[in-house]
């Protein structure tokens, strides 16, 4: 049974015992919203050794790191380091979205080498495969769509993203709104060549119960993509994102009945007072159901610094109701990320999400804080590395001039707080 299908019925997985844990619950509220739907633990059957992940509702807002080959550039160290880096920085999830080199021997070192909950897009290697074989991604075929996807699933893969709501309808929608950035998503244009060219619905959408078979099978969690994401402001929360929207709310109730866990992928760029509505547009039409976003980007023009536009946007989601922010990394829009733009997107998503975490109210975000700032207040250097998100960092700055106290070298002897402790006996709050 899936993890869903084990809740419904009351019964406690060792995954479901490992979350409550790490996020300090009870076991019962998480086998509780597990069964609702509102909680998800992609936790395919077939990885060895993963360490188990909750998402939704209650919980720790989550951060996803991206890595993978492209056609211009494809190592498997590369690649493995990107890995090691995300797994040092935090990161809950990896998502694997290769698309150059031999790809499945990438995605199985990755897995082999990944303890976190790892996703993939297989309608990517479904239409490399294509072009490979027969020089173009319009000559997939239902079966080799499928067949990538039922590969994927033996190999380990704990959650896929499908475009099932990159429906005729959209393309539609999406030709009469005339938007600026037309589609950004990768996959959702794979599948609207193929749609176009074979004048055919989406089969992911036609063909949606063969995909619950095999997500259920191995216990794969759907992660709904959101192919008609609008990649700039002038197309934020336009119809055609509408339409696929609505759409996903009803997968995700036709994916509940089956026992299978889903979650659902959201936008995008978005400007800041659009950020809240679409979270709530979200929890309403799709009953609750983990929400999954891309940053948002609050700006079109941060090229070369969009990890902090994407925290921005990702602090403010998360507050509203957002589960899991997929990270962006300082090269988006640029360049194929390195490693050090790994860590930088994950530290700053990490920023976003634990920002949030304070306003939802989740278990321990308060306290961690409280505990920096009486760290603070004592002047107690290591123990603010060690609260803090990059500690290596932390002890890097602090040390990089010499001081002659125990301030810092911004204030020295002019520490504010030193001097209130020292004049006004006022000592630190011991926690």
């Amino acid at each position: 049974m899936t993890q869903l299908e084990l809740a419904r019925k009351g019964i406690i997985s060792s995954q479901m015992e490992h979350v409550a844990q790490v996020e300090k619950l009870d076991v019962e509220l998480v086998q509780k919203g597990l069964a609702e739907g509102k909680i998800i633990i992609p936790a395919n059957i077939n990885h060895v050794g993963l360490i188990a992940c909750g998402i939704g509702k209650g919980l720790r807002t989550k951060v996803n790191a991206n890595i993978g080959t492209s056609s211009d550039l494809a190592t498997i160290g590369g690649e493995l380091e990107k890995l090691r880096v995300a797994i040092s920085s935090g990161a809950d999830t990896v998502m694997d979205l290769s698309t150059g080199g031999d790809i499945k021997v990438v995605r199985q070192a990755i897995m082999a080498n990944c303890p976190l909950p790892l996703g993939t897009v297989p309608i990517y290697q479904a239409g490399i495969e294509a072009i490979d074989s027969s020089g173009a991604i319009v000559n997939m075929t239902v079966d080799s769509i499928f067949a990538v996807i039922e590969e994927q699933a033996k190999e380990g893969v704990d959650f896929i993203t499908v475009h099932c709501g990159v429906t005729q309808a959209a393309i539609d929608r999406l030709r009469r709104q005339q938007r600026v950035t037309d589609v950004v998503s990768r996959g959702g244009a794979f599948l609207i060549g193929w749609m176009l060219h074979n004048e055919r619905e989406n089969p992911l959408y036609e063909y949606y119960d063969r995909l619950l078979n095999i997500a259920r099978q191995f216990d794969i969690t759907l992660s709904l993509g959101d192919g008609m994401r609008p990649g700039s402001l002038a197309d934020a929360t336009d119809r055609a994102q509408v339409e696929e929207l609505i759409v996903l709310g009803e997968l995700v109730e036709r994916a509940w009945q089956a026992g299978v866990q889903v979650m659902v992928e959201g936008p995008g760029h978005l400007p800041l007072d659009q950020i809240t509505t679409n979270v709530r547009l979200e929890k309403s039409l799709c009953r609750g159901a983990p929400f999954y976003v891309l940053g948002p980007l609050v700006t079109d023009i941060g090229a070369g610094y969009d990890h902090i536009t994407c925290a921005i946007g990702g602090a403010i989601a998360a507050a509203a109701g957002a589960d899991f922010l997929c990270y962006v990394t300082p090269a988006e829009h640029l360049s194929l990320p390195d490693a050090e733009d790994v860590k930088m997107g994950v530290i700053a998503s990490r920023i976003a999400a634990h920002a949030a975490d304070i306003v939802k109210g989740v278990k321990g975000a308060w306290e961690w804080d409280k505990n920096m700032s009486v760290a603070r207040k004592q002047l107690d250097w290591e123990t603010q590395a060690k609260l803090s998100l990059d500690p290596e960092r932390v002890r890097q700055v602090h040390s990089k001039y010499a001081t002659k106290g125990p301030a810092c070298s911004m204030c020295g002897k002019y520490c504010a707080m030193a001097l209130v402790e020292k004049y006004l006996g006022i000592s630190a709050v011991r926690c």
